[in-house]
């Protein structure tokens, strides 16, 4: 454990006990982040670990009824309960965190969410580790479908090593679903290891590329931006430390998918969404400008079909060719991106 995942547990173990505490905004969530589904639940949480939890988004994606959910960084498990619900009781939700006393709140509240949830058996786990070595925690190979974390990635001094675990731990077609604090440049050490500015999601936030690059060697040619929205310190103290940069909330989503490829191919696909998620009855939005409308065909590249075809996904949607006549470079243009903001997509769609 580095000197800055002790820091990290002294910051959110004992300085701050109340996301009203925190000297920032942002790990915190705007409440448009949620879903309907996703709101639904909120209510059933209990008000301690609500209180106690930080996250600057809401990365639980739909479709997860009997799937296996990994939290990283859950904190006091606000989003693994999220999902344990939304899971049902033949899912699993688990949790990992480093910080005693907000694992101490996750387990605190075990039997009486499994009891508001209405199930017959508990299906959360809470692990006390680092994120960056799931091994360490019993977390094997391609045992999880769905790997979610909320404003926690940017903690860590090994980022790397967290991306590389993630994409281990998944089964192929799984998906990885996180929000998260970026930055447009690369953050001087100085400020890095500053304990406040770390401890407020700001000074390890990764710059956008490094992200990118980082997502490719591991094994992600092509990952979604699902949105994208500015964030600032309102706090002058911060700003004068760290107001050159210019940071950004992001969700993210990838799924481990052999053969994608790094730019968009048109393979003369289409796909077709039929309205079976829950909450999305007239069209679903797979990227922040990919909204497939119900009934509606719609010409895809290569990447997004194989997205489609090859997760949980395929039991919504109906992709139509495959990849035998390859019709050049896919015209993925209209991509939406905030005013100024670096695109940071894994290829162009």
């Amino acid at each position: 454990m580095s000197e800055i995942h002790e820091s990290l547990q002294t910051y959110y173990g004992k300085t701050i006990h109340d996301a009203n505490v925190m000297k920032t905004r942002a790990c915190m969530c705007t409440p448009d982040a949620h879903s309907d589904e996703v709101r639904a639940v909120i209510p059933l949480i209990a008000n301690k670990i609500l209180s106690r939890f930080y996250g600057c988004g809401s990365p639980i994606p739909p479709l997860l009824e009997n799937k296996t959910i990994l939290d990283l960084g859950c904190g006091t498990g606000r989003d693994v309960y999220i999902a344990a619900k939304l899971a049902g009781e033949n899912g699993l939700a688990i949790g990992v965190d480093m910080t005693d006393e907000q694992l101490a709140v996750a387990r605190e509240f075990e039997e009486e969410q499994r009891t508001r949830f209405g199930f017959k058996k508990s299906n959360v786990l809470f692990h006390k580790g680092l994120i960056e070595d799931l091994a360490a925690i019993g977390i094997g190979d391609e045992t999880v479908d769905v790997v979610i974390s909320n404003c926690v990635i940017n903690l860590s001094p090994h980022k790397e090593a967290v991306f590389r675990d993630i994409y281990r731990v998944l089964k192929p077609g799984g998906e990885f679903f996180f929000s998260d604090v970026f930055a447009d440049r690369r953050i001087p050490e100085t400020l890095s290891i500053d304990p406040v500015l770390r401890g407020e999601c700001l000074s390890g936030a990764i710059y956008v590329e490094d992200f990118r690059r980082i997502m490719q060697r591991v094994g992600w040619a092509d990952f979604r931006t699902m949105s994208v929205r500015a964030i600032t310190p309102d706090n002058d103290e911060i700003e004068k430390k760290i107001g050159f940069v210019q940071f950004s909330e992001r969700t993210i989503r990838a799924f481990k998918i052999d053969g994608l490829e790094d730019i968009c191919e048109d393979y003369g696909q289409v796909a077709y969404y039929n309205g079976g998620i829950a909450g999305y009855p007239h069209y679903f939005d797979l990227d922040d400008h990919h909204r497939f409308y119900t009934g509606k065909p719609m010409l895809v590249c290569g990447n997004t079909a194989a997205m489609l075809e090859q997760t949980r996904f395929a039991k919504v949607f109906r992709v139509v060719g495959d990849r035998t006549t390859h019709y050049g470079a896919f015209d993925c243009s209209g991509g939406s991106c905030s005013e100024g903001e670096p695109a940071m997509e894994g290829s162009c769609c």
